[in-house]
């Protein structure tokens, strides 16, 4: 017998109409796509199947994920909006990748590297003491390249002009730190601090539009034989991965960023139990109002 799409997933059994009166919808978030996207994309597909008009149809997610990042995003539709706040809080578990001896302006991909760093002290013994000081409670300064607001103004906006504006420090906790792979350096690397002029500029996002990593294929050269590091990430709320990259290669007495993040759990829900969006999608442009759909999860 065939398997259905559903199979193993979190899903359960409900009418179109359901979602208005609110459901929690669980997605593996494409690369390249905001958080944005998707909740733009989910409200714009229910609209047109359920009759309404946008500003009739509560939609909103449960804990943004950067573009470069991939897994876990909780969309909520209709009166299940008002649980964005407690699903929000629940732990969650990433797996990133990190490039050793070179930062970015983001301290991810979506931007060109802007600086090499020396690499070659760098162990997997002294790895293993240093993460040892990231696990518990911390205070972590976030990125420069971030939502939040410094007098009515985003960080981010701030940072593409130019201006440094430092950023208040968040408590936060981190409970887990593990090594799943070091590949050492290959290749000597710089011998002191090497600032890199971009060759080109930042991307600018457009709702579900892939965009070329900024890393160019030359600036990717320079980085081959550097140093990478893999770990898993138990963590609350509110933590930049990217600024715990970033804190990571300053501990380790070089520089990093994020060469690949993915959402692996938030709370009880893992990866792999996530819907792909072009399958929701699919199989909502298949239904009538008394048709079943494979939904997730449905509020009180």
């Amino acid at each position: 017998m065939k398997k259905t799409a559903s199979e193993n997933k979190l899903f359960s059994l409900y009418n179109v109409t359901d979602f208005q009166q609110g459901t929690v919808l669980y997605f593996d978030k494409p690369l390249t796509w905001t958080s944005f996207d998707v909740v733009n994309k989910v409200r714009r597909a229910l609209c047109k199947h359920l009759g309404v008009r946008p500003k009739n149809l509560k939609v909103g997610h449960a804990g943004t994920l950067d573009p470069m990042a991939t897994g876990v995003l909780i969309v909520c539709t209709g009166k299940a909006t008002k649980r964005i706040d407690t699903l929000q809080y629940q732990t969650k578990e990433y797996v990133a990748t990190m490039q050793l001896g070179a930062t970015t302006p983001s301290f991810d991909r979506e931007h060109p590297i802007d600086c090499l760093y020396p690499f070659q002290h760098i162990s997997r013994n002294r790895i293993e003491e240093k993460l040892k000081d990231f696990i518990g409670t911390i205070e972590q300064e976030p990125p420069a390249y971030s939502a939040v607001k410094v007098n009515g103004d985003r960080a981010y906006k701030l940072a593409r002009k130019g201006t440094d504006v430092p950023l208040k420090k968040k408590v936060l906790t981190i409970d887990e730190l593990e090594i799943l792979d070091f590949t050492p350096a290959s290749v000597a690397g710089p011998t002191e601090v090497t600032p890199v002029m971009p060759d080109e500029e930042p991307p600018t996002h457009s709702n579900n539009s892939s965009f070329p990593h900024s890393i160019s294929a030359a600036e990717h050269r320079q980085t081959q034989g550097f140093p990478s590091l893999t770990i898993r990430i138990v963590c609350s709320k509110g933590t930049y991965i990217r600024a715990l990259a970033r804190d990571i290669g300053r501990s380790l007495g070089s520089g990093a960023y994020l060469s690949a993040l993915r959402r692996t759990r938030i709370g009880e829900v893992r990866v792999e139990q996530c819907q792909q969006i072009d399958d929701f999608l699919l199989s909502l442009s298949q239904l009538t109002d008394t048709h079943t759909f494979h939904n997730q999860d449905q509020t009180e």
